[in-house]
């Protein structure tokens, strides 16, 4: 079963670009849902609140584009129970 971050519950910490411009695999996709940009594969470590009610510490990824925001946040792993 999948759980989905339900919400961000602290300030994204450890922030770093993983890919942006052409290295981002889903651009595309991305320009087609959301608009066109200059986006990146971000990443970093935050609690989240699952759509269990859980709360965990987690390393989540995302993509961005500046004036449009963060899509498709996911958790990538937790770092503590």
């Amino acid at each position: 079963m999948f759980i989905q971050v339900r919400e961000i519950l602290s300030e994204i910490k450890n922030v770093e670009v993983i890919a942006k411009g052409s290295s981002v695999k889903i651009r595309k996709k991305l320009e087609k849902l959301y608009g066109r940009g200059n986006w990146k594969k971000m990443k970093g470590t935050a609690k989240v609140r699952l759509s269990d009610n859980s709360v965990k510490l987690a390393e989540i990824h995302w993509f961005e584009a500046h004036g449009i925001g963060k899509k498709n946040i996911k958790v990538k792993y937790y770092l503590r129970g």
